[in-house]
């Protein structure tokens, strides 16, 4: 198994989405590439600790590539909203692509600059790359969201 994180925008819906994808073993929400300890959802909605709300992925490469974990999480949200998406507002919904080996950071820097080559938005992507930090995992009640509520989806871009 490999590890990828993915902050686009609120959870719920992007690890939804994740969940849906084979070869993606397991995801979990939480927050990373903050300066506080040990956050709470209550305190990263604050907008005060640094942390993104990101989803952890579990994979296996034998089945899912990286370069399909990339480009599903392009398709999650706009890359091109500094610092929200859609009606929600702060640094904790930040587009970032945390990355866990050299090869990631390679391939998630080649994709971003194919996805700003494309032409396809006519603003610039802002979507930061970082290597991973530590993972904090969100509360319990965060977890599967949209699927312990029988939603189906949330405000994502189709």
């Amino acid at each position: 198994m490999e590890k990828a994180a993915f902050g686009a925008g609120c959870f719920w819906g992007v690890e939804a989405a994740f969940r849906k994808m084979g070869g993606v073993e397991s995801t979990a929400v939480g927050y990373m590439g903050g300066h506080t300890d040990q956050p709470t959802y209550k305190a990263v909605c604050t907008d005060t600790t640094g942390h993104a709300e990101v989803v952890f992925v579990e994979y296996d490469p034998a089945v899912v590539s990286y370069a399909a974990l990339l480009d599903l999480f392009w398709r999650c949200h706009n890359p091109t909203e500094l610092n929200r998406q859609g009606p929600d507002v702060g640094t904790q919904y930040r587009s970032a692509i945390f990355t866990y080996s050299a090869a990631q950071q390679k391939e998630a820097e080649e994709s971003r600059a194919a996805l700003t080559a494309s032409g396809k938005y006519a603003r610039p992507v802002v979507t930061e790359i970082a290597p991973a930090a530590t993972f904090f995992i969100a509360e319990d009640d965060h977890q599967q969201y949209l699927e312990k509520r029988g939603l189906a989806s949330c405000h994502l871009p189709g």
